[in-house]
């Protein structure tokens, strides 16, 4: 049976722990328990639940076994945080204090134990490792695991106000303590009002250092007589100089917030004798300021107002943890209750923000009155009405956007799917469902399409020559070789891989990058040119012979050339994806425009769709290299070898770099590339050397074109920019250190177009101001001449006085405006002025015809 109790709670991860001591009744029963209690919030019951407990039995009746204080250290064993209590026992006049830890087992551990011949009343602090620190006669003590004896500190405190770690300082103390006043300088004394705030001053001393730190940044030495409780909210060492943010609460009930030892803002308090400050923050990214009175009340402060937000009264104990699991802190307030004598039986759980849960607390000032609650109750409803049909009817448009636009997917992926297989595939109209058109829908386009326009039958027997795969790393590399016909051009090529497969949640068509490259028997579409191609004319001179000369000389240009020139079409997509579904059966479908010449006149041009053929992929065959490319050392002739340059060359990155020397040879770049870099040129494009060796640099493709003995330019084609690295590092080393490695910017086509807009602008506008300009001198010849000769006839009119020689005197007159229409109509440019103006237009048409020329190469 229970005569006396003894209770205390305290938070731990979301927990609350509650330590009951109980002690026996009878003489005859020589045993004190102290009992522990996990208790967590069940939100569906709204009340606190018994997670587990624990039982620690001390022996000795006649005892008297007491709690001093507890909390929550790290343990420097383990690096655990865990509760901590400390525990007194008293017999005769010495006192026996131990430590007790909490394992999460419930089972507790006795770590620590020292005999005092005083009580321990003033300012007992548990810290980590554990140690237990505390003041007596205006110094300190402290004991911890690591010491296993007490020893006492070299500064004298006259009262503790907070203690915490510092990085790279250890647990320091922020304590109060008696000024020595300083002596005369240069014959002054201080005023007495000077000594008053002088008289004690605030000093910080690390522990494990022993040494006294400057408390000036913390708090100003005039708040040290009016100070009561002090919380460090943040603390950094900055340039050997602390930044902190603190709080504290002085007699003269205010709560000031102080910035690196200097006062920001300043909260008035109500109540009187505030005991203790905690700190909260919240889910809206705020701290709370938790203040408790002697008088049992409890008042928050925000700090981004700095202004009482809630008060309560009859407060048992404040708590500050994540009890509902948010990740943030909350408060838990435990109300005195009477009639109950559960610790946890009327409580509150609040962070002023959307968290807020209470049991039955019977205080008024917390809740309003049932009018005010049924009204508020009633236009809330009213709100959350509204907006919940808004939100549904919202949603219900948003399912029926989706599920349209997921139907136009699958029924264009449909129709592709069937365009490919030649199969008839009919669109449904977009009045059907429910769409608006962006063109009129004529009858002929219900229709299913033409095959004609596919070219399925005449295309890949005359167009088609292989369809190859390559694997390259993580990509995909799927090439299409065609021969293209003098009177059948293609323009605007791309390729489509579609996968034969029937998906239901993934789209058939698969993203892929599409490239097209050029192969006359050399490889000069690979290579950089050591000089610019001169440009072909985009125009043909006419002169005085006749139409079918012209048209002569237009069809006899091609004869020099092959009658055929074959293109190869290669698309890069990634390849992890396609692994994931195991085996893969890829269709490959060519798009582009297709154009007839006949007799040099464009005959034909309409867009093409061709089925090129079909590609199986799946994971063995990679594994077992099938798809890898393979350049032997021996350089034997191989067919599938351009196929494994393209691959490499589709998904590599370009870059050039021109190399000057202005004092010796560049004879080591060969010797390099041939040496080191372990480099063999290809068979079938000898000015291009493949990188044999082993590591991140196989694979790599050179050109070195040396334009003088002294000026080269080097283009490699690498997979990623560290390779690049590594052989521009390479090559550095073997290079003198007077040359010169300058890289070349690689234009686009998008840039070369806008750059060929430009120049043609400019062509347009230099024929313009030429024309322009001549068109004006002529102009001004004849109207110095026309001018002359009516003032000359006017003048002789006004002498005139007989009708008829007036008569004749016009006629003259229009004779002359005749003489001068015709001379208008014959008008004449003189040499210099015809010389320059041929000179603005070929600069104009040189700029132009040279930028086109860089656009069709690149």
């Amino acid at each position: 049976m229970l005569s006396d109790e003894q209770e205390k709670i305290l938070p731990y991860n979301g927990e609350v722990l509650i330590f009951q001591l109980s002690k026996a009744k009878f003489a005859t029963e020589k045993t004190t328990r102290l009992h522990v209690k996990r208790m967590v919030y069940d939100s569906g019951t709204n009340l606190f639940v018994q997670k587990s407990s624990g039982l620690f039995s001390m022996h000795g009746g006649n005892l008297s076994i007491e709690m001093v204080c507890c909390n929550c250290t790290t343990d420097f064993r383990t690096g655990i945080n865990l509760p901590c209590i400390l525990m007194r026992e008293k017999k005769n006049s010495v006192f026996k204090y131990f430590l007790l830890l909490l394992h999460s087992s419930n089972k507790f551990e006795q770590c620590l134990n020292f005999k005092l011949d005083y009580e321990l009343k003033d300012d007992i602090r548990l810290l980590n490792g554990p140690t237990v620190l505390w003041r007596h006669a205006k110094k300190l003590f402290y004991i911890s695991i690591k010491t296993c004896t007490v020893l006492s500190a070299s500064v004298q405190f006259s009262s503790i106000e907070w203690v915490g770690e510092i990085e790279n300082e250890g647990i320091v103390i922020l304590g109060m303590r008696t000024a020595c006043l300083p002596g005369e300088r240069d014959g002054q004394t201080f005023s007495v009002s000077d000594g008053a705030i002088w008289g004690s001053e605030f000093v910080v001393y690390a522990i494990e250092n022993q040494k006294i730190l400057t408390g000036i940044c913390f708090l100003p030495h005039a708040y040290s007589s009016v100070i009561s409780c002090v919380h460090v909210c943040r603390i950094e060492i900055s340039k050997s100089q602390f930044k902190t943010s603190v709080v504290a609460i002085t007699c003269k009930k205010q709560l000031i917030w102080f910035q690196d030892g200097l006062p920001k803002n300043v909260c008035q308090l109500q109540d009187e004798e505030p005991c203790s400050i905690q700190v909260a923050a919240t889910s809206r990214n705020d701290l709370l300021f938790v203040v408790s009175f002697a008088s049992r009340d409890v008042c928050v402060v925000r700090k981004d107002s700095f202004q009482v937000a809630s008060r309560w009264q009859n407060v048992k104990s404040v708590l500050v943890d994540d009890f509902i699991g948010t990740g943030t802190e909350q408060i838990l307030l435990l109300f005195k209750d009477v009639s109950n004598t559960d610790s946890l039986s009327t409580f509150r759980i609040t962070d002023f923000g959307e968290v807020s849960y209470a049991s039955d607390i019977s205080c008024k000032k917390d809740f309003p009155h049932a009018e005010q609650l049924q009204e508020n109750g009633f236009l809330t409803i009213q709100a959350l009405e509204t907006r919940l049909q808004t939100g549904c009817t919202s949603v219900r448009q948003l399912l029926q956007h989706l599920r349209l636009k997921e139907k136009v997917l699958f029924e264009s992926c449909s129709a592709l799917i069937d365009l490919v297989q030649g199969t008839e595939h009919i669109l449904p109209t977009a009045e059907k469902e429910g769409l608006v058109s962006l063109w009129d829908d004529a009858e002929n386009l219900l229709h299913p399409l033409d095959k004609r326009t596919t070219m399925t039958s005449e295309g890949p027997e005359h167009l088609i020559e292989k369809l190859w795969q390559r694997v390259v790393d993580d990509s995909l590399v799927v090439g299409v070789k065609i021969t293209e016909s003098l009177n059948l051009s293609l323009d605007d090529v791309s390729l489509s891989l579609v996968m034969d497969q029937d998906f239901t949640s993934v789209s058939p068509v698969i993203e892929c990058q599409s490239k097209i490259v050029k192969l006359n028997n050399t490889f000069s579409a690979m290579s950089v040119s050591s000089c610019q191609m001169e440009p072909q004319p985009k125009r043909i001179k006419l002169d005085f012979h006749s139409e079918n000369d012209l048209k002569k000389e237009y069809h006899e240009r091609p004869s020099k050339i092959a009658r055929d020139v074959a293109k190869t079409f290669v698309a890069i997509t990634q390849l992890s994806p396609l692994l994931a579904f195991r085996d893969v059966c890829c269709m490959i479908l060519l798009h582009a425009k297709r154009r007839k010449y006949r007799d040099g006149d464009l005959q034909e041009s309409k867009k093409l769709t061709l089925l090129c053929g079909k590609i199986l992929l799946n994971l063995e065959d990679i594994s077992s290299g099938k798809y890898s490319v393979n350049l032997p050392r021996n350089n034997s002739h191989s067919t599938d070898t351009m196929e494994d340059i393209l691959a490499i060359l589709a998904v590599a990155f370009k870059f050039s770099f021109q190399i000057v020397s202005s004092d010796c040879t560049l004879t080591p770049v060969n010797m390099w590339l041939l040496s080191q870099m372990e480099c063999m040129p290809i068979k079938e494009c000898p000015e291009n050397m493949f990188c044999h060796k082993l590591g991140n640099l196989h694979g790599t493709v050179f050109n070195w074109n040396l334009k003088t003995p002294f000026e080269g330019i080097l283009t490699l084609f690498c997979r990623n920019q560290t390779v690049l690295f590594q052989c521009l590092h390479s090559l550095i080393g073997v290079l003198p250190s007077t040359c010169k490695v300058k890289p070349l910017r690689l234009e686009s086509k998008d840039i070369l177009t806008d750059q060929l807009a430009l120049a043609l602008e400019k062509e347009m506008v230099t024929f313009r101001s030429s024309f322009s300009s001549v068109v004006s001198e002529v102009e001004n010849n004849l109207t110095v001449s026309y001018e002359a000769s009516k003032t000359m006839s006017r003048v002789t009119v006004s002498s005139l006085s007989e009708k008829k020689e007036a008569v004749q005197q016009f006629r003259e007159e229009l004779q002359n405006e005749q003489k001068q229409s015709a001379l208008g109509m014959n008008r004449i440019v003189s040499g210099a002025l015809y010389r320059q103006m041929a000179l603005k237009i070929a600069g104009a048409q040189l700029c132009s015809d040279t930028i086109a020329c860089r656009l069709n190469i690149s």
